[in-house]
């Protein structure tokens, strides 16, 4: 039997189950009650693949303008990820201020400038490791290595899903390709398997695959129904048998979601239906995902991101508990991610406007439809870039310090942290923030203390932010 047979059988027989069942409840999750009172129900992250350079975004550094193209000096060696350090290199963008904040942002991400008094700044975030893969993985799971469940892994496990019909964890990926570790970024590890992350490309004629059945001559509406009674019954018939099997169990969850999902995702990832003001809110291009990408630019890059924050707007509305958005494919030439290492200014400005485009109309959309202050948005990428050059127009990796912004969900606008005047450390080497803090902070806002959610794994209890984390509790309203 080949996989596709066998996928299509398998959501045969969920399907058939689906069929039996009376009312759309969603499954709870391990935690009642709460151990909190929650501020927010669901959340986004949104995860820039290569390295995005804070220091020509989010982190304003007026001393780089000052000793830009003079001897980068920080006051100790630095040994640097794949270069030897180059003469201080300035932002080849402007900074201006926005909103009543008057918080300065780059020009390349100067539409998020709409929304800014939304947003809270982290400027002091820090990393173990200038490794692509391991650094990854640690913002997206709170390990630098494989193994363990993501983020929206735990959320999902903890909390369960508010949809019988869609899944509770849905991953939107580049439209180029999947960023490094591939799918261990969003895996349920240890976790029972229908908490892992659901891969859909919005856009794409087949966005989920294997969802459907293949076209035959030989299915008709009453065959197909008739066979989905029968392998309902050897479905019932093989569990019977296994009782307690986890896998088995997981499985069986697994394609009854994909058997609602024949029935509920087609209207959710159809955005056709929003009305033409929202498509431009969002930036979708006239001609589609088929806007030409041949070269880097701008007009495709928020095509393709804005159609993911809008597929993420309508998959949350309908009851999608964890949704992560990629922008930047794994490492390749041309450069198709934040991994800036030769050409700043060509790689960063089309991704980081198309970014912002999306961004900012995805907080506008929550923020009008009454669901922001229920929704976390948590923007990272994997490490900042040093403030150094790297040839004439490059940065190479900072793991020091770098930026992550989050909004909605009950935080607080604002700055919280510092890093130098060169963008290379934590102003305050004794407060820095970690990913733990980060997890901790959104598990607490989701109604749920990041030390009690544990499980078993290997003789150790096992949680989302290892053995560190710290609720940020001045970022919280």
């Amino acid at each position: 039997m080949n996989r596709r047979i066998f996928l299509g059988t398998m959501s045969g027989m969920a399907l058939g189950n689906l069929l039996t069942r009376e009312g759309h409840l969603g499954a709870s999750g391990v935690i009642h009650p709460l151990h909190y009172e929650p501020k927010a129900k669901r959340v986004i992250q949104l995860f820039m693949a290569g390295a995005t350079s804070h220091v020509d975004t989010f982190d304003h550094k007026p001393y780089l303008e000052k000793k830009d193209g003079q001897p980068w000096d920080p006051g100790e060696k630095v040994e640097l990820f794949q270069s030897e350090p180059g003469a201080t290199y300035a932002s080849p963008w402007r900074f201006k201020p926005y909103g009543k904040s008057g918080k300065m942002l780059s020009d390349i991400v100067a539409p998020l400038g709409e929304v800014v008094d939304e947003l809270a700044f982290i400027h002091n975030v820090v990393g173990k490791t200038g490794v692509h893969s391991q650094a990854t993985l640690l913002q997206t799971t709170g390990f630098n290595f494989p193994g363990f469940p993501s983020a929206g892994s735990w959320v999902s496990y903890a909390l369960g899903s508010e949809s019988d019909d869609l899944p509770s964890f849905v991953v939107l990926p580049d439209h180029r390709g999947l960023a490094s570790n591939g799918a261990k970024n969003w895996g349920a590890a240890f976790l029972p398997a229908q908490h892992q992350g659901t891969l859909i490309r919005p856009g794409n004629e087949n966005a989920i695959a294997d969802l459907h059945p293949p076209k035959s001559a030989f299915i008709s509406p009453e065959s197909d129904r008739a066979g989905l009674e029968l392998l309902s019954r050897l479905n019932a018939a093989h569990a019977e048998h296994r009782p307690g099997d986890n896998r088995l169990y997981a499985r069986v969850k697994a394609y009854e979601l994909a058997g609602a999902m024949q029935l509920s995702a087609t209207d959710a990832l159809d955005v056709s239906q929003e009305p033409q003001y929202i498509k431009d809110m969002y930036g979708l291009a006239p001609e589609g995902p088929a806007v030409d990408d041949s070269i880097i630019n701008t007009k495709a890059e928020t095509e393709f991101f804005g159609r993911k924050c809008l597929v993420a707007r309508r998959l949350l509305e309908r009851g999608t508990r964890f949704v992560q958005i990629w922008s930047g494919n794994d490492n390749g030439f041309p450069r198709r991610n934040w991994d800036s290492h030769e050409n700043i200014k060509r790689d960063h400005e089309p991704l980081a406007l198309g970014m912002a485009h999306g961004a900012t109309a995805l907080i506008k959309d929550l923020k009008q439809r009454g669901l922001l202050d229920e929704t976390i948005i948590l923007w990272t990428t994997e490490f900042g870039r040093m403030p150094c050059s790297q040839g004439s127009s490059g940065r190479d990796h900072n793991p020091f310090v770098f930026t992550n912004w989050m909004c909605g969900g009950g935080v607080k606008p604002g700055t919280y942290g510092e890093s130098d005047i060169w963008g290379f450390k934590p102003l305050d080497p004794n407060r820095k923030t970690a990913v733990y803090d980060i997890h901790a902070t959104i598990l607490y806002q989701l109604g749920i203390d990041h030390e009690k959610l544990t499980v078993r794994n290997n003789s150790i209890d096992r949680r989302l932010t290892d053995v560190h984390g710290h609720v940020i509790h001045d970022m919280l309203a």
